[in-house]
């Protein structure tokens, strides 16, 4: 999974609903060619679609997103490795993606309280 230090290549995920597909390919340091065709082979990935078939991915898509990521580029899993790693741990439920958004949302926080503190 993605460790604090890991992540620190990849900027803080903005506190926004939704995000185009080049948001998510800037956020997650994957291009977005790569991003539609990681739509086709993990099931879980699937953005919402609006007019003109346009992508918008929520929070939990680019945490998803940053998963598979990591999964391919630093454990060096295969397409169908990580697949069967994401689906063997969302049936056992509170997975790593559940804990990297909360460790994300209490990094946030944080730096809120400390603009809070500043004041």
């Amino acid at each position: 999974m993605l460790e604090a230090s890991q992540n620190d290549e990849l900027p803080v995920i903005p506190g926004k609903r939704y995000f185009t597909i080049g948001e998510v390919s800037e956020l997650c340091a994957v291009k977005p060619h790569v991003l539609r065709y990681w739509e086709q082979e993990f099931p879980q990935l699937s953005p919402v679609k609006r007019r003109g078939n346009r992508r918008y991915y929520q929070r939990e898509d680019v945490v998803l997103v940053r998963q598979i990521r990591h999964l391919l580029y630093e454990d060096g899993y295969t397409i169908g490795g990580a697949r069967q790693k994401l689906s063997s741990e969302n049936e056992s439920g509170f997975n790593d993606s559940h804990k990297l958004m909360l460790k994300e949302m209490i990094d946030e926080l944080e730096q809120v309280l400390d603009v809070l503190k500043s004041i």
